[in-house]
């Protein structure tokens, strides 16, 4: 099976799934980047695959030449 990682630029195109296991047992997942984080916390998981999903962004633009990576 093959995965088709996105590149977009507009981080509204990306999705942050999460998913609680147990007291303290989360995971975030984006399938725009076929990327899961694990943590113990919801508000953890989250803002980790926020910060994977712009760094994403970031070499996107840096690639790409992009002018708005200022």
């Amino acid at each position: 099976m093959s995965f088709k990682i996105s590149t977009s630029t507009n981080i509204d195109d990306y999705e942050i799934l999460i998913r609680k296991r147990g007291d303290n047992e989360y995971a975030s997942y984006c399938p725009q980047l076929n990327l899961m984080l694990t943590g113990a916390f919801h508000e953890e998981v989250e803002n980790l695959m926020y910060e994977k999903i712009k760094q994403h962004i970031g070499t996107i633009k840096v690639t790409e030449g992009d002018p708005s990576n200022n």
